[in-house]
């Protein structure tokens, strides 16, 4: 499908506030993927998500869902069992949507080594992922690299949690250039898409789902998004490893200004590939 650009939610200059708003406007801003936000909770039902897979399919938007953000798959009680509620809702909505990726903040990494935390978390998405099979649910789970170290989702962690049969990264570049002020140079990038081809091979290359926005950063890691006007990360940089990469799937734009800064990305990768393909 090539790589699509997109946004995180509804685009802002939609109609409406509601998803279906959000897919008619991303299509008509030339875009070509839609993050649904479930990230306060899964509020959709099953009538609406049929209406959204079938105006996306329509439209040839390709979508992904966000899981609520209070997941804590390294949690005890009753912490643990509605994160895994959460992340099962949000992918029974998702497949209805057509959604093939549900993104994961998987948990924090606090009440043990990260050997030890990592080995729980691991569990508990095999646990998932059997229980998604049960009920015919075919839908990636994919976990996010994080932009603090107390939580679960470094890129080690990321690329090895995919030994979870179907468990695949969400790679954040805004979070990895938060965690240390590194990570934002075309070779650095570089270094992030050979990490993930070392891991997954060609296929993790073809398939894969990116979160990008601007950032602000403190020595403890990620503060808030920013546009990318306002923010430090080499935007036209990334674009170009994107291009030297040949990469394919989904760049999800979470900058404030959602749509605006997705166009932005969208018009440097096409104009590197343009200018590839002219030498």
């Amino acid at each position: 499908m090539g790589l699509l650009f997109g946004t995180a939610g509804t685009p802002i200059s939609s109609k409406g506030n509601d998803s279906l708003s959000g897919i008619e406007r991303v299509n008509e801003l030339g875009l070509g993927c839609m993050e649904l936000e479930f990230v306060r909770g899964v509020k959709m039902g099953e009538r609406t998500a049929r209406k959204v897979g079938e105006t996306a399919k329509r439209l040839d938007i390709k979508l992904s869902v966000h899981a609520p953000y209070y997941i804590n798959l390294n949690g005890e009680g009753e912490t643990l069992v509605k994160s895994k509620e959460r992340i099962l809702n949000s992918a029974r909505i998702g497949h209805i949507c057509g959604a093939k990726s549900v993104v994961i903040h998987a948990g924090f990494a606090q009440g043990g080594s990260r050997k030890a935390v990592y080995e729980k978390i691991k569990g508990q998405l095999i646990e998932t992922r059997e229980k998604l099979r049960s009920e015919g649910i075919a839908i990636t789970l994919r976990i996010e690299t994080m932009g603090r170290n107390s939580q679960f989702g470094s890129l080690d962690e990321v690329l090895e949690i995919t030994e979870v049969e179907g468990v695949l990264p969400c790679i954040d570049f805004s979070h990895l250039h938060a965690i240390t002020g590194k990570n934002n140079s075309r070779e650095e990038f570089g270094s992030i898409l050979a990490r993930v081809e070392g891991k997954l091979g060609r296929d993790g290359l073809d398939n894969i789902h990116i979160h990008v926005s601007g950032i602000e950063y403190s020595d403890k890691g990620e503060k808030r998004h920013l546009v990318f006007a306002e923010s430090d990360l080499k935007y036209k940089e990334l674009a170009q490893a994107f291009a030297d990469f040949d990469i394919k799937g989904m760049v999800v734009s979470e900058s404030p200004n959602l749509e605006v800064d997705a166009q932005l990305m969208k018009k440097e990768y096409d104009m590197r590939i343009s200018q590839s393909a002219s030498r």
